[in-house]
């Protein structure tokens, strides 16, 4: 696998790479997974006590064990402000939400079940099966943006809003079209702390992957590290650099390359079906602790959502980091 490493491509294979072990500033790593309501994860029984069934019980025993959580709900539907003001009221100060943007704003299409039905009517009689950013009408797309922004309003006034997170389709690729979408993105999230992850590798290939991180940093995204297989067009190297002094992220999603695009899933939490050992979590520790000295949160992320594989991994990562800081 390939690790680019501040600019630097090391190779797991080199012991001295894997164990060099730097401490850790651990109070301004915070360790979390993608979702606390994964059916598979309420299905197995390993994470959640007996008698937590509710939607109010499962996040305040969640918020217990992590301090940060990704929100996965948003991407599929826009997400409502009194959803988003019962999170804040149902967990602890201090506690971090990071929220996945809407699948439309990323490049990805939708059904129109996904939209408000207010929207939908809007769209008139001749609504298509799938909506594309692109074709829809210049005053949708406004209101779409204006409702995600009053729906994270609550967050933000709580103080536990993190990073509101653009997972770009793999389509996109490296050039204009897209960097001036990713643009737009950015200017309508004005006043938000954006994170941008890529999905298909000209974004980091060659010349490139200075390029990228340079106008990441003019605009103030967020760069994701990403943690995936490799090997596939929609996949990239795992870039450990900082674009924005405020906040880095690291996002973890396996290295099953068997799962990675296969196609008739069940769910998309068996794409992700994979358990970080120990090793390949340790591996990490001296590039996470780089990042901890050129941001002020480093937020490392399990996006092994198939079960309670997050969760473990999180649990694993937070112990090696304890360790490593004494």
């Amino acid at each position: 696998m390939r690790v680019v490493s501040r600019r630097l491509v090391v190779s797991e294979a080199n012991p001295s790479a894997r164990w060099l072990y730097i401490n850790p500033v651990d109070s301004n790593i915070l360790v979390g997974t993608a979702s606390w309501t994964d059916k598979t994860l309420i299905a197995c029984g390993r994470f959640y006590p007996r008698g937590c069934t509710t939607a109010e019980q499962r996040l305040r025993f969640y918020a217990r064990e992590f301090p940060l959580v990704e929100v996965d709900s948003s991407y599929y539907a826009m997400p409502l402000p009194q959803t988003a003001q019962l999170w804040a009221d149902r967990t602890p100060e201090g506690f971090t939400f990071n929220v996945k943007a809407f699948r439309l704003f990323t490049g990805h299409q939708a059904l129109p079940t996904a939209l408000d039905r207010d929207l939908q009517k809007a769209l008139g009689p001749q609504l298509p099966r799938t909506l594309y950013y692109d074709k829809l009408p210049t005053e949708i797309r406004a209101e779409l943006w204006r409702r995600f922004r009053a729906a994270l309003a609550p967050l933000q006034a709580a103080g536990k809003l993190g990073a509101v997170h653009f997972q770009f389709a793999p389509w996109l690729l490296r050039n204009r079209e897209s960097m001036a979408h990713v643009e737009h993105c950015a200017e309508q999230m004005q006043g938000h702390l954006v994170a941008a992850e890529f999905r298909h590798d000209t974004w980091f290939f060659g010349e490139h992957l200075e390029r990228t991180l340079a106008w990441e940093r003019e605009l103030g995204l967020v760069h994701t590290v990403v943690d995936s297989p490799q090997g596939f067009a929609n996949c990239v190297p795992c870039v450990w650099d900082v674009t924005n002094p405020r906040l880095a992220i690291v996002r973890l999603h396996g290295r099953n390359k068997e799962t990675w695009n296969k196609k008739g899933l069940a769910a998309s939490s068996s794409r992700f079906d994979y358990q970080y050992s120990a090793d390949e979590l340790a591996a990490m520790l001296p590039e996470i602790a780089h990042l901890s000295t050129q941001a002020r949160r480093v937020h490392v992320i399990f996006n092994t959502n198939h079960e309670d594989q997050g969760q473990v991994g999180a649990r694993m990562m937070r112990e090696l980091l304890a360790v490593n800081a004494r």
